[in-house]
């Protein structure tokens, strides 16, 4: 397909990253890089990456998914069990600032693009390698996904100490959290090469991401040692937190203040429980939780979810509609790719002052379809001795 480029600078102009990941995490982190200004190489195994399919699309390889997550990379196809393919990668390495990756130790070994392998090539190399389990671990070659590692994470019971029977989110959080702490680790070893001038290994195993992410709040009272209580943050466990059922929809009030809880109150005529003591303080709020939220929740549907909102708004009470994922979708914005024609954008959700240009400067990539651009430079790299 022919290709616009479009102009445009960011933070990460300049700044090299070749891509070696698949499905979510990966190729997450490397999006972020890519809708920054970095300059992503993505390489891709000659049987695909699993994001091409893993939703629906308007053709083959670019499912709606691929058409965000693989925007603004240039992709090629190497056969890494080819010496050719892997000496290919490796000049690439040589002309790189970061390496990302998510095959597993044994598999990097074996292939022989390890750490130190990598760092022969490209000395002051930043290189990030995401698995499910720490390489030190016995774990280290273990498969992980999504799933079975937020079911590692404590995720699960969070929900059976909310009265539910334990389950996952019903979302790739635990890859998308990780594509993030990918994303953070890399630019921050990125920024420490610029003070220092040296490169060096960045690990980020996705039980520990995912474990420390849950337990932020969820240490809660058994943090302390002795232990002051159990683990678990109260407010949040509260079966009763989330939407309320409105006259004629769904709204999410959340009463944070003591008059916050009388304004609600008072709008659904329950001017008893405006002197509640259960609002009294944040301890209190806390503390019951759960009652007071069911007392709201049978209150909302009073009014419609447009009644709710201004009356929220005009009292400064925390408050959002709660619409469905279609309407979400409906209210992106659009661009048009070269191939598979009109498409919901993503935008990204990060705003520079100082950096310019289109969220999308490179449509998502045909696999391979940059195979002999960089080949190419690459030769020509080697031409000229540079």
């Amino acid at each position: 397909m022919e290709e616009e480029v479009r102009a445009g600078s960011g933070p990460l102009e300049g700044i090299r990253i070749i891509d070696l990941s698949s499905v979510v995490m990966g190729p997450l982190a490397t999006q972020i890089f890519g809708d920054l200004g970095a300059d992503v190489i993505t390489v891709e195994d000659p049987g695909g990456t699993l994001a091409r399919v893993m939703t629906a699309g308007p053709v083959p390889g670019l499912s709606g998914l691929a058409l965000n997550l693989l925007r603004n990379k240039r992709n090629v196809v190497l056969d890494l069990k080819s010496g050719d393919d892997r000496g290919h990668l490796l000049d690439l390495v040589a002309t790189a600032d970061a390496f990302v990756t998510n095959l597993r130790p044994g598999t990097l070994a074996r292939l022989g693009l390890t750490y130190d392998v990598l760092r022969e090539v490209r000395p002051d190399l930043v290189y990030c390698q995401a698995q499910g389990y720490p390489s030190d671990s016995d774990r280290a070659d273990a498969p992980a996904y999504d799933d079975v590692i937020q079911a590692e994470s404590g995720l699960p019971d969070a929900f059976r100490l909310a009265g539910a029977r334990p389950q996952l989110a019903p979302s790739l959080i635990a890859d998308k959290v990780c594509g993030l702490t990918i994303a953070y680790g890399v630019m921050a070893a990125l920024l420490q090469r610029e003070r220092t001038g040296v490169g060096q290994r960045i690990e980020v195993p996705m039980v520990d991401v995912m474990t420390a992410f849950t337990l932020c709040e969820h240490g809660g009272a058994a943090i302390p040692q002795p232990p002051l209580g159990s683990a678990g943050y109260g407010r949040i466990l509260s079966p009763s937190r989330g939407p309320q059922q409105t006259a004629d929809g769904w709204i999410n009030i959340l009463p944070y203040t003591r008059e916050n809880f009388e304004v609600i109150f008072r709008a659904g005529g329950r001017d008893d429980l405006a002197a509640d003591e259960r609002i009294a303080s944040a301890r209190s709020r806390i503390t019951h939780a759960e009652d007071l939220y069911r007392e709201v929740a049978e209150l909302t549907g009073r009014y419609t979810t447009d009644e709710w909102l201004r009356i929220c708004a005009d009292a400064g009470v925390p408050v959002a509609p709660v619409p469905s994922l279609a309407e979400l979708v409906e209210a992106l914005p659009e661009d048009e790719h070269p191939l598979a024609g009109r498409y919901k954008v993503i935008p990204q959700p990060v705003r520079f002052s100082e950096a310019t240009g289109p969220v999308v400067r490179r449509p998502a990539a045909t696999s391979g379809q940059h195979t002999d651009e960089v080949l190419a430079e690459l030769a020509a790299r080697r031409e000229g001795g540079s």
